[in-house]
């Protein structure tokens, strides 16, 4: 949302947003991005930093900023880095060196406030064709590099810069968004998340398209819209059913390993301790699993 209107923030908290991304670039004319740094800034510093980790149910908070090209853009980095900022979406990314570049000077200001290095995370767009051909090298750059994707959406820099013409149905760039997924996979960027649907009004759409990132592997998609949020949210989060299922996946695969079975049939299909593995995170990541007791 624009940095002008912090004041919609219930709205995304209301949606059920993991995260909002508080915009000082695009979405912010020229004269009001003073006001919108000042706002943004008092956010972050009056919400504090339990917004990092969501623990008292706010959406963590991001901002992106605008390109950093000169000592403006590192003074407005400075201005907002503190407890209560998670992450800075990087704009206009042409390469690994602009990772890097903005890598550094978040390290100062980390030190500047008491927190441990790496702590506020890094979201590069990926907006120039060759950005998106170095998607691996882009997502290795730098250690904070943790939601990483291609963003696809109807008009803006990455079809301008790829020349494709965008269809409801996502084929043109199917491809595109599947091997920059390997790539952030690969360089083990921990959250790949695709994006954007931009019809806002088009809730079926966005389902299919969500459904069709999900299937490909990502984990999650930016939105625009609080009405998209419930939408993305049920499509990327596993629901009882499939809970239920993978946990008695795991019950059949260690109840055979039990018995010095390596596979087991399980509900008409052959399933081993790779199956379980990809079961057990599954249920790890939605809390559904015991932990293992501690030493």
């Amino acid at each position: 949302m624009p940095g002008t209107r912090t004041d919609w923030l219930p709205k995304a908290r209301a949606a059920g947003a993991d995260a909002v991304i508080l915009d000082l670039e695009d979405a912010v004319p020229e004269d009001g991005k003073a006001s919108a740094l000042e706002q943004v800034a008092h956010v972050i510093e009056r919400i504090g930093p339990e917004t990092a980790d969501r623990t008292a149910g706010h959406p963590a908070i991001l901002v992106r900023i605008n390109p950093l090209d000169g000592w403006t853009a590192a003074e407005e980095l400075r201005a907002i880095v503190g407890p209560g900022l998670a992450g800075i979406v990087l704009p206009k990314v042409d390469g690994a060196h602009d990772v890097r570049h903005a890598d550094r000077p978040l390290s100062w200001c980390e030190r500047e406030h008491g927190l441990p290095t790496g702590r506020i995370a890094l979201v590069p767009l990926l907006e120039t064709a060759r950005a998106l051909r170095d998607a691996y090298a882009c997502a290795s750059a730098a250690g904070r590099v943790a939601y990483l994707g291609a963003i696809t959406g109807a008009g803006g820099d990455v079809e301008r810069a790829v020349g494709y013409r965008w269809s409801p149905g996502g084929t043109e760039t199917h491809a595109l968004r599947s091997r920059v997924l390997l790539d952030v996979r690969a360089a083990g960027a921990p959250h790949p998340v695709a994006g954007l649907w931009t019809r806002v009004g088009d809730l079926d759409g966005l389902r299919l398209f969500a459904e069709q990132n999900r299937a490909l592997g990502h984990t999650g998609m930016m939105a625009i819209h609080p009405s998209h949020v419930p939408v993305i949210n049920a499509v990327f989060s596993p629901g009882p059913d499939e809970l239920a299922r993978a946990a008695r996946l795991v019950a059949a695969v260690e109840d055979g390993q039990g018995r010095g079975a390596g596979a087991v049939t399980f509900e008409g299909e052959m399933a081993d301790e790779a199956m379980a593995a990809t079961a057990r995170l599954s249920l790890e990541q939605h809390a559904a699993y015991p932990a293992p007791p501690s030493a």
